[in-house]
């Protein structure tokens, strides 16, 4: 019988192309509160972080002290670019429309983006209410908190989990809690070194679109 799997996936810059728009919607806010400059290539290195991560990181590079009363900002602008731009990742629908077994979300991002991200994308219907948030452990990625909460609450062993993951931090959490983990480049913010950067991190596989990762999970015993 075949071994069953629990397939875990990142959200933002996996399953819905939303990197460019967040990065977008920060620069926004940044400028707005008086602080410009932050621009892609900052927002870059902070992909795969919660968003409160995210803004000490950006004090790191720039200096920039975001007012943390203007925190739903944020969240605000970026709400309003997905609900008119957001669109999922190319070649997803089919991919999920022909996996079989568990399967469930492990995002950096807040219970509401992550589900207004699918909601807008049409992609909910794959997941109902696997999702989970860094919000609900107490160290987020490279941390392996999340994809740990997230097979305990899948009843699924670690040893038993495929991670699909667009950032460092996030293949580097998928590795140290124990789970194979797949890099995906497919996203709008994908960059040349991208796939040598996730391998680095210690991706088992490195893909570029969903045809691939559907052939590395056949190639692992898992229908796709």
């Amino acid at each position: 019988m075949a071994r069953s799997r629990l397939m875990i996936f990142d959200c933002d810059g996996v399953l819905v192309d939303s990197e460019p728009l967040a990065a977008k919607a920060y620069e926004r806010v940044y400028e707005k509160h008086g602080m410009p400059g932050v621009h892609g290539g900052i927002i870059a290195q902070c992909i795969g972080m919660k968003q409160s991560d995210i803004i000490v990181k950006i004090k790191e590079l720039t200096g920039h002290q975001f007012p943390p009363a203007a925190d739903g900002d944020i969240w605000a602008e970026t709400k309003l670019l997905f609900s008119e731009e957001l669109k999922p990742t190319p070649g997803i629908v089919p991919f999920f429309s022909a996996l079989a077994g568990d399967r469930c979300v492990a995002s950096s991002s807040s219970v509401e983006r992550i589900n207004h991200s699918l909601s807008v994308t049409g992609l909910s219907r794959f997941f109902g209410e696997a999702i989970f948030s860094s919000s609900m452990v107490k160290n987020g990625k490279p941390a392996p908190d999340i994809f740990l909460y997230a097979a305990e609450k899948m009843g699924a062993k670690p040893a038993d989990c495929i991670v699909v993951e667009d950032s460092p931090f996030g293949v580097q959490g998928a590795v140290a809690a124990g789970m194979i983990a797949i890099g995906y480049t497919g996203g709008g913010h994908t960059y040349p070194e991208h796939g040598a950067r996730l391998k680095a991190a210690g991706a088992d596989f490195v893909c570029a679109d969903w045809h691939e990762v559907g052939r590395e999970l056949a190639g692992l015993g898992v229908p796709a």
